[in-house]
């Protein structure tokens, strides 16, 4: 989802929440790190009061005001442990009522929604995430089976990543591959964070997946309507696509879930995929906050955005073979062409749903999937001509769907 506003409305937005979303009494924030840190050994600090019983008597050091979430991650197989790349935020809610008002306003007129839209519950629920304080420098301790490990402590804009190295021994992962993250918080605090993490083989079948109009429906080439699909309308599902997800999980592939929405639509977007009932997989979502340069990425060409995540991880899983699935609506089918060129052997089917009535002879297509073999590729409008079945390994040839 990439959103497209005229240049004043953006500067607009910028100044406006830039300057509402500020939190007077915070500490000047260090520049993010935009690489995942290795997480280092966990220092002697001195203990805070009243910890919650842990082997190191230690925890997190969030205020009774802060929240902390984490998000879906992902674990590779390395020998004896397991690699998982942990992304926490840590962040304030706003309670200031007044404030919150005027924050809420200035994103609806930034969006250019109707007069009515704070009045939705949707668009108040989906505007949740845009009205926090983030945190920097803080420090989150995490249980995964039985060990405890400190992720890195949090950017400007209050999210951390860290790769862990885990003790395989240690992880009981459940019939789908998860297992979950704790958050350790102090013995005074009753709430409870945390996540889970997907334990991926290195060999197996993904399926990369695009969201918007592949399994969701925005209207992405309609701007308006996609805001208010995304802010002021349920999230309604591609019909049939689940059920073709679920008979590919069946046969055991794993799922990645890819969109160019940012993280503050964690919570819709991950309750559209439970209520209906989507196979669980990573999600990988963009970063976005108010006062930096990365306001500037909700405006990001998709191919720009997507290739490095789709490259980032066929690099990580050499041994995975890959199915990439999206819509015809924005660049999708450039993107995975660019990707099948440059990891020819990892990617075993392109498909992508036609959302724009252009034939498979287009000009587009044709220099989209260059250098594609032709049965590498289909398109489809009715997701139940999608193969059942996917292949462990790269075959001769794949099954196209009919168009």
């Amino acid at each position: 989802m990439a959103l497209a506003y005229h240049a004043p409305v953006r500067r607009c937005l910028l100044l406006s929440l830039g300057l509402l979303a500020c939190n007077p009494g915070a500490r000047p924030e260090p520049q993010p790190d935009p690489t995942p840190t290795k997480a280092a050994p966990t220092p002697a600090d001195p203990k805070p009061a009243d910890p919650r019983p842990t082997p190191s008597g230690r925890s997190s050091n969030l205020k009774s005001d802060e929240e902390a979430r984490i998000f879906p991650a992902l674990g590779r197989r390395e020998g004896n442990t397991w690699q998982i790349r942990v992304h926490g935020w840590v962040y304030e809610p706003e309670s200031d009522t007044g404030l919150r008002a005027a924050t809420v306003e200035a994103l609806r007129l930034a969006l250019e929604l109707p007069a009515e839209a704070p009045e939705s519950d949707i668009f108040r629920a989906r505007a949740r995430g845009f009205l926090v304080d983030n945190e920097s420098m803080k420090s989150l301790l995490v249980r995964i089976g039985g060990e405890e490990h400190e992720l890195a402590s949090t950017a400007a804009n209050g999210h951390t990543d860290t790769d862990l190295v885990v003790a395989a021994a240690a992880l009981r992962p459940d019939a789908a591959g998860l297992v979950p993250i704790e958050v350790i918080t102090r013995a005074s605090d009753p709430r409870r964070f945390g996540g889970v993490a997907f334990l991926l083989e290195n060999s197996g079948v993904s399926v990369i997946s695009d969201i918007d109009d592949t399994v969701k429906i925005s209207e992405v080439r309609d701007k308006q309507e996609l805001l208010r699909n995304t802010f002021m309308r349920e999230f309604q599902p591609v019909p049939g696509m689940a059920d073709a997800y679920r008979r590919w999980a069946a046969a055991g592939a794993a799922f990645h879930y890819v969109s160019a929405s940012p993280w503050q639509l964690f919570d819709p977007i991950d309750g559209f995929f439970k209520a209906g009932n989507f196979p669980p997989g990573s999600l990988h979502l963009k970063q976005f906050r108010w006062k930096d340069r990365t306001f500037f990425s909700l405006f990001q060409d998709p191919v720009a955005y997507k290739k490095p995540i789709l490259a980032a991880l066929l690099t990580r899983f050499p041994g995975r073979r890959f199915v990439l699935v999206g819509d015809s609506g924005e660049q999708d089918p450039e993107v995975y062409g660019i990707i099948y060129r440059e990891f020819p052997a990892q990617v075993a089917a392109i498909y992508i749903r036609d959302v724009t009535a252009e034939p498979r002879e287009a000009a587009r297509y044709a220099a989209a999937f260059a250098e594609v073999p032709g049965d590498r590729w289909a398109l489809f409008t009715d997701p139940s001509t999608l193969p059942t079945d996917l292949p462990a390994a790269l075959p001769a040839g794949i099954p196209a769907a009919a168009p």
